[in-house]
């Protein structure tokens, strides 16, 4: 059991707030199903992009997550609380690669996400518990962002 975090730490700090995802990882309940739930309309915002630039971002969200996440986990001395969310961020943004936009594609990745992020199948589940600070924050959920991606794309092939 995780310590309550006031919601005035989270919003009164810019890198608290993007941590914890806009705020959508004080959920009381599944932290990062609310979270990655938030990041979807980050990924209508920019599924129009081209597929190199959509990666820029991408690993753009993973390298900044590294200390977004290191450096609230410090704040809140809690390595991973489930509260921060940012890394849920970064994975979702990885499953949708190359997927064009529709909403079935979006549920699907959604639910692979969540899958492999709960569930954590080897090596996912090693990374969570050997992988310290922000890179073991984020690391995890990047891994189980490509299992999804690899799902998500072989279910997409066969069904096309």
């Amino acid at each position: 059991m995780h310590k309550k975090i006031s919601a005035k730490l989270i919003f009164t700090n810019p890198v608290n707030f993007l941590a914890f995802g806009f705020g959508s990882g004080l959920a009381p309940k599944a932290p990062g199903t609310f979270g990655t739930l938030v990041c979807i309309p980050l990924y209508l915002l920019l599924s129009d992009l081209a597929l190199t630039p959509y990666i820029i971002v991408c690993l753009l969200v993973c390298v900044i997550g590294i200390f977004i996440c290191g450096y609230t986990a410090k704040v809140l001395k809690i390595h991973d609380h489930p509260g921060i969310v940012w890394d849920e961020f970064a994975g979702f943004l990885i499953t949708m690669i190359g997927v064009s936009f529709n909403w079935s594609n979006i549920l699907m990745g959604f639910i692979l996400f969540r899958l492999f992020d709960i569930l954590k199948p080897w090596p996912i589940s090693w990374l969570d518990q050997k992988v310290s600070g922000g890179l073991g924050i984020m690391l995890d959920d990047i891994v189980a962002g490509l299992f999804a991606l690899a799902a998500l794309h072989a279910i997409l092939y066969f069904m096309s």
